[in-house]
């Protein structure tokens, strides 16, 4: 990939990032005849934005196994036997983001997501992506893979895979990367349409010009600043799961010269993680640190007390909001409690972490230094709670608490056969919701509600597309769709 000084040529599209989104963005401006440049602020060795720490899994709408196909042509037919894999259709694809997100996602930017969603995998499978079966959620019975609904594909190798898998696609198409550049500010004619950047790189400031620009370098989780001020209270101390880079200065130049904030502004993707997390993101663990059973066990917080309906859903529906809610317990902390007939089904990326073990719950809180009267009750008045019912973890099984609050509904199961293993927790941030307005053309708006000439978004920089909460997998296919469009478009620009 070239590394080649900046003004060796001109360029009609600058890419400003290089996650997913960003790359998309630069495949797609190639394909449609652009000569195309990526900024990546971070030195090579750190590339790759949020997407590398991801777990790289696409949520998207699927008709059947026959689009499945379409995708996965890798696998053999006794390799198709072992899948079951009911239709994940817009409509249900639609339903869950409005479920999570209360309704409130903007519903056309949501519509275009999910009617592009399959033809982009498809399109990313042309390019050449390597895809595997997600294990996010999903249950191995009786030689089944039973997938969550949605949660069926993730890239080959997760998101370091993916990103390594972009990078060398981008080579392929002679796309100039490179790193160590901050943008710095935008170039405009005097009508206002964008004409380029000007960067910052170790030999000094320089200007870019371009026919277009596309924004796809994240939000603004890892700017302590900002996370305080937009998030509030406490956002400040919270452990950041992504890359160091994501400092939301680009999206504060885009809102200087007129872009319309739009989106859930307080808003953001917080997940459980190891307690004992760095407090940024480390290229070694990557989403390892992630800690997403908790729907087969109790957490509780400092006091001993459950805070949460830990089966209110699958994980893929409710962890990237309860992330948000172990922050708000004393000391930000929680401890996911599971027994014996649990601990088989918690996911690999526990093994990151050092669980606490006892033979009683007396012997946990010691271990814990949680107050021992209140957590043996806790558990003893749970395991009171649960009613019958048969146990599938697979599905929502119905296997419900009743008469305690929080319930827990599905998946209850009375703590009752030692050892017991407990994984402390606390909230790590992934990304911010709010960000600039875009249309269906991937076209930044102003204040106005005008497009800005000559910019256009993609990614996590983009606001309204989630409320509150989000579905596992809907953050890279947003980038990805919206990466295509914007890559389409800027290319067009060329020719004016």
């Amino acid at each position: 990939m070239s590394k080649t000084a900046i003004n060796s040529g001109r360029y009609d599209v600058i890419v400003v990032g290089a996650g997913n989104a960003a790359l998309t963005a630069a495949l797609s401006a190639t394909q449609h005849g652009a000569k195309v440049l990526v900024l990546e602020k971070a030195p090579e060795a750190e590339r790759g934005g949020n997407s590398r720490f991801s777990g790289g899994l696409f949520r998207f709408a699927y008709d059947g196994v026959e689009d499945l196909r379409r995708v996965r042509q890798d696998l053999t037919t006794a390799e198709w036997g072992r899948i079951e894999a009911p239709p994940y259709d817009g409509d249900r694809f639609r339903d869950d983001i409005m479920r999570v997100t209360q309704g409130k996602a903007d519903k056309g930017l949501t519509n275009i997501v999910i009617e592009q969603s399959l033809s982009t995998v498809l399109w990313m499978t042309e390019l050449g992506m390597d895809w595997q079966w997600s294990v996010l959620w999903s249950v191995e019975q009786q030689g089944k893979i039973r997938f969550s609904p949605g949660a069926i594909l993730e890239a080959k190798g997760k998101g370091v895979g993916l990103m390594a898998k972009l990078f060398s696609l981008a080579g392929e198409h002679g796309i100039t990367v490179v790193y160590g550049t901050k943008m710095i500010g935008f170039l405009q004619a005097g009508d206002g349409r964008v004409t380029g950047v000007r960067v910052r790189t170790a030999s000094g400031a320089e200007d870019i010009p371009a026919a277009a620009v596309v924004l796809a370098s994240g939000g603004f989780e890892s700017n302590t600043e900002m996370r305080a001020r937009y998030l509030g209270p406490g956002w400040d101390r919270v452990k950041v799961r992504g890359t160091k880079f994501n400092t939301g200065e680009t999206l504060r130049m885009a809102l200087d010269i007129g872009a319309k904030p739009f989106g859930h502004w307080q808003g953001c993707h917080s997940t459980p993680i190891d307690a004992g997390a760095p407090d940024v993101g480390d290229l070694r663990l990557t989403d390892r640190t992630n800690r997403l059973s908790y729907p087969f066990g109790i957490m509780v917080n400092a006091l001993a007390k459950r805070f949460v309906d830990e089966g209110e859903d699958v994980g893929g529906y409710t962890y990237a909001k309860f992330g948000r809610a172990i922050l708000t317990q004393p000391g930000t902390v929680a401890y996911q409690i599971f027994d014996a007939k649990t601990v088989p089904l918690l996911e690999k990326r526990y093994n990151t972490g050092t669980p606490v073990v006892a033979d009683t719950i007396e012997g946990l809180a010691e271990q814990l230094k949680l107050p021992k009267d209140a957590l043996v009750q806790t558990v003893r008045e749970f395991n009171a709670a649960v009613q019958p019912g048969a146990f599938d973890p697979a599905v929502k099984d119905g296997k419900r608490t009743a008469g305690i609050t929080p319930p827990k509904s599905n998946w209850a199961q009375p703590l009752d056969s030692p050892p017991f293993t407990v994984y402390p927790v606390t909230g790590g941030i992934t990304f911010t919701f709010g960000g600039v307005q875009v249309d269906h053309l991937a076209r930044v708006i102003d204040t106005e509600d005008v497009p800005i000439p000559g910019l256009y978004a993609t990614g996590e920089i983009t606001g309204g597309f989630f409320v509150e909460n989000y579905p596992g997998g809907s953050g890279l296919m947003r980038g990805a769709v919206f990466g295509r469009i914007a890559g389409e478009k800027a290319a067009a620009e060329r020719k004016r």
